[in-house]
């Protein structure tokens, strides 16, 4: 389904795994070409440290990649199933505040999928992201892996983020 940027923020953002470990979509821009993400500290998901639960910095992280290629991809013209198939995470500092990350979709990486949904029917990738503090510190690195395939004539589409 193609929706509007504004739209798919705020559902994000009442979307309740995002919403209870305070992951909020501060905005999707450039026509789905990037979209950047805050995570609060709060008692909800605070650790034993003090620090953010290192599986909320890992949930913030899922469903971004998929988001924006399913919509960049739907909007030319392709039916796609598109999903995060693995991830890896590696913390580098404790989140002792409010964490940020911005991912970014290029042109490079749009044709890259779109030749290879073209020739082979499906494209599966990984991708870095970099989640930094309020200070622009480095406290984790992820690797996620975006899955993309052409829906065969007569399979049902379905939201699988």
């Amino acid at each position: 389904m193609i929706i509007s940027q504004n739209t798919l923020k705020w559902v994000m953002r009442f979307y309740p795994p995002l919403f209870f470990q305070r992951i909020w979509v501060q905005k999707f821009e450039n026509e789905f070409r990037s979209c950047t993400v805050k995570l609060s500290k709060s008692f909800l998901n605070k650790n034993y440290n003090g620090s953010i639960f290192g599986g909320t910095i890992y949930a913030a992280t899922d469903p971004f990649y998929a988001l924006l290629f399913d919509q960049l991809m739907q909007r030319r013209g392709f039916k796609v199933r598109v999903w995060l198939k693995s991830a890896s995470i590696q913390y580098l500092k404790p989140g002792r505040s409010t964490l940020y990350f911005t991912i970014t979709v290029t042109d490079d990486m749009l044709n890259e999928a779109e030749h290879a949904l073209r020739t082979i029917g499906k494209f599966v990738k990984a991708y870095p992201m970099e989640i930094t503090n309020k200070n622009g510190e480095l406290c984790a690195t992820v690797m996620n892996e975006v899955y993309i395939r052409n829906l065969h004539q007569g399979e049902t589409p379905r939201v699988a983020y």
